[in-house]
């Protein structure tokens, strides 16, 4: 099953985009969803079609979903909801305040990916497109079941095991509401199961990020960093898409003649700086692209000889492998720049952050030993190098 995330700065053009693709997809006989990821929906306004929480068929081979992020979170782990409102409103928070401080921080990313990947497992579909939520949003969801899995591994068996003394001791004493057996049972499933099939669908060969732009300076440094970030977690970007394009006829006219060269300069540094990935351009349209057939055509003029759901371009992984006497890391962070990465050892982990984002690998054991001698920038990867401080 072929997942594919479109992403970008907001207003792009990634619901278009993602409409496109899946229209293209289901007119070549795939079965398809298009998954709106976005809290605010417009696919249905795309589409020209009223779509909301339930699944609905707008063509052959297509239907459409916006994701209802308050149902899912019900859905999927109400229990520790409903504990949390009980804890708020015994503090005199109001219950509407207290339902909205209830929402767990990253709940919203995560019962999204939740629903696409029950979707991805029902077997029904060949093809699922999903139009996610400007970039930094996206960010948190692709990266959220590694961080997510990592903090609650260590932190929910504690809290199970104080629980299990202290709960039943605190109910004799005070009337403050306190957890039960329910929300730990939701918690463990979160974590044992759902976090972790989420980690592997976000990793697998055939789940690829789409990074949607226009020739704008800001956005492209923002989709720069969004492809550095998508790397060092290891969820492929096979495809960039470049909307809004002037046509080749627009230099011979005076009004556009200054626009359309910086829009050339753009598309070479762009084409440059995300090689080898595809860069994918769309025209820029006489008006919007709304409904089927406007749709249909944007997408054949997308990808041309190009299958919409074929993988278009395959992205490293992080590899340990022999180095002298010692060992390395390579890992996969295109674009980044040395002084804005911090790179430690902690015992057998290593860390890696950049930005707002830090990822923690775990050292194969015969590397855990061995100290950090070292990180450098070669081309797109990182390299991490381990051995024997003193030489030994």
């Amino acid at each position: 099953m072929r997942l594919v995330l479109y992403t970008g700065k907001g207003g792009v053009g990634k619901t278009t985009t993602a409409a496109a693709t899946a229209i293209r997809a289901a007119e070549a006989g795939r079965r398809t969803l298009v998954v709106s990821a976005d809290s605010a929906h417009s696919l249905g306004d795309v589409l020209e079609q009223r779509i909301g929480p339930e699944r609905v068929e707008v063509a052959p081979n297509l239907e459409a979903i916006e994701v209802d992020v308050r149902v899912e979170v019900i859905r999927h782990w109400g229990h520790v909801q409903q504990f949390l409102v009980e804890l708020f409103r015994y503090q005199g928070i109001d219950a509407i305040v207290a339902e909205e401080l209830a929402l767990l921080p990253g709940a919203e990313e995560v019962v999204t990916l939740l629903a696409v990947e029950e979707f991805a497992l029902s077997g029904v579909y060949d093809f699922i497109v999903v139009d996610c939520a400007p970039t930094d949003a996206t960010l948190r969801l692709v990266t959220l079941p590694d961080i997510a899995e990592r903090t609650l591994s260590v932190l929910l068996p504690l809290f199970e095991t104080i629980s299990s003394v202290a709960v039943p001791l605190a109910r004799k004493i005070v009337s403050l509401p306190l957890p039960g057996s329910e929300v730990f049972r939701d918690a463990d499933e979160l974590l044992n199961r759902q976090l972790r099939a989420l980690q592997q669908r976000l990793t697998n060969p055939q789940t690829s990020v789409r990074i949607v732009l226009t020739p704008e300076r800001m956005v492209i440094d923002e989709a720069r960093r969004a492809w550095t970030e998508l790397s060092l977690f290891e969820v492929s970007c096979d495809a960039v898409v470049m909307n809004r394009i002037l046509p080749d006829e627009a230099s011979d006219e005076p009004f556009f003649e200054e626009w359309w060269r910086l829009q050339e300069e753009r598309k070479r540094e762009v084409e440059e700086f995300f090689a080898p990935l595809p860069v994918l351009f769309s025209p820029l349209q006489d008006d919007e692209a709304t409904g089927l057939e406007r749709l249909s055509r944007q997408g054949a003029c997308l990808f041309g000889e190009h299958e919409p759901d074929a993988v278009l371009s395959v992205a490293p992984r992080v590899r340990f492998e022999r180095e002298g006497d010692g060992y390395r890391a390579s890992v996969p962070m295109p674009g980044a720049s040395l002084d804005r990465l911090d790179v430690a050892k902690i015992d057998d982990e290593l860390t890696i952050t950049t930005g707002v984002r830090r990822r923690v690998l775990k050292l194969p054991r015969s590397i855990a030993l061995l100290d950090l001698l070292g990180a450098r920038l070669d081309g797109p990867s990182l390299i991490v190098s381990f051995g024997s401080a003193d030489g030994a």
